[in-house]
């Protein structure tokens, strides 16, 4: 079976054809990155505008590199929730032309199991149910897979997610857009004990998530070094951040491995490409005997191939859209 997928959930414009749910036999995407660099962030219009103008060739380009035609497809995937809902309405929209003129069923995608969904092109014969951290911009869930269309939510972040936080303490320290992921670079050689940084979690919620404290007190050791001063090392601090988040992420989710039983855990979502969190994980999956799964570097970022994996399951279970598909900016992955 044979899903053409479209993603543009945010800043990447995505298109790929993946074969019954695990073998991508094309996937492109189009980055927005060196117009939003400008800005220190995504801008929601701009994004928007830019997914109008590249969506056709990015979807044309990814139906020539898979070799197929539109003969060939079994269904068109779209992401419609969550995320800007400017441009999640650009691929919905698009989509929509599409079903309607192919004749093509229409498969919804929630984002976030998409991102799960990567751990089955990457492991294809990983298999639910499992135990797994999804971690990104915006999100910071951890989610019991019970079957490939059946999740509950066993904890979430309460406000910042891990990688908001992240994000905002790079910018803090001066570093680029996309800050996360400079923040990871930097840090590699740093060193995490220089700097004490607070360990938030939610009272009476043991598997939730705060991050909005720890990104509070970054900036504000940045401010009072520059009132004093004092000259701040960006490498200790930035390895000191991503430790801490590294920390409330892995010990939340061996917490809610052991009372739930599950043995099998996997990574998602951009922030699973950090560096630290991926060799905190290993370690302590590989100390405990538990199975870890990670999504190959390429599949942590937003993309379409992700898109095409969920979208044959969900396909399969019946889940299909009408031409009256919306997109919602907010949407829990248990809906």
């Amino acid at each position: 079976m044979k899903i053409l997928a479209i993603e543009s959930s945010c800043d990447e414009t995505a298109a790929a054809v993946v074969e019954d749910g695990r073998k991508v036999l094309s996937s492109v995407i189009a980055s927005q990155v060196s117009e939003h660099i400008i800005y220190g962030g995504v801008v929601p219009e701009i994004a928007s505008r830019m997914h109008a103008q590249a969506i056709s060739g990015v979807v044309s380009k990814a139906m020539s590199d898979a070799g197929v035609g539109y003969s060939d497809l079994d269904a068109i995937a779209v992401t419609y929730a969550p995320g800007l809902i400017g441009a999640l309405l650009v691929g919905v929209n698009f989509a929509k032309g599409l079903s309607y003129s192919t004749g093509l069923p229409l498969v919804p995608v929630h984002h976030l199991r998409s991102h799960i969904a990567a751990n089955y092109i990457t492991t294809p014969d990983l298999e639910p149910p499992f135990l797994c951290l999804v971690v990104s911009g915006g999100h910071s869930h951890i989610v019991a897979v019970n079957d490939y269309t059946d999740f509950s939510i066993i904890g979430r972040t309460r406000d910042d997610a891990a990688g908001e936080c992240m994000d905002k303490a790079a910018r803090a320290m001066g570093l680029p857009y996309p800050g996360g992921v400079n923040l990871d670079k930097i840090s590699v050689n740093g060193d995490s004990s220089v700097y004490k940084l607070p360990h938030p979690h939610v009272e009476g919620s043991e598997y939730d998530f705060s991050f909005s404290g720890l990104k509070t007190a970054v900036v504000n050791i940045i401010h009072n070094s520059k009132q004093k001063g004092i000259e701040i090392s960006v490498p200790d601090l930035g390895a000191s951040c991503i430790e801490t988040v590294a920390d409330c992420l892995v010990n939340n989710t061996v917490k809610a491995a052991e009372e739930y039983g599950f043995t099998k855990i996997a990574l998602a979502g951009g922030v699973s490409a950090n560096s630290r969190l991926r060799t905190r994980m290993n370690k302590v999956c590989a100390e405990k005997g538990w199975q870890l799964y990670m999504p190959d570097l390429s599949l942590c970022g937003d993309n379409a191939a992700m898109v095409g994996a969920q979208g044959y399951f969900e396909f399969k279970k019946g889940n299909i859209a009408g031409l009256d598909l919306n997109a919602f900016a907010t949407m829990p992955i248990d809906e």
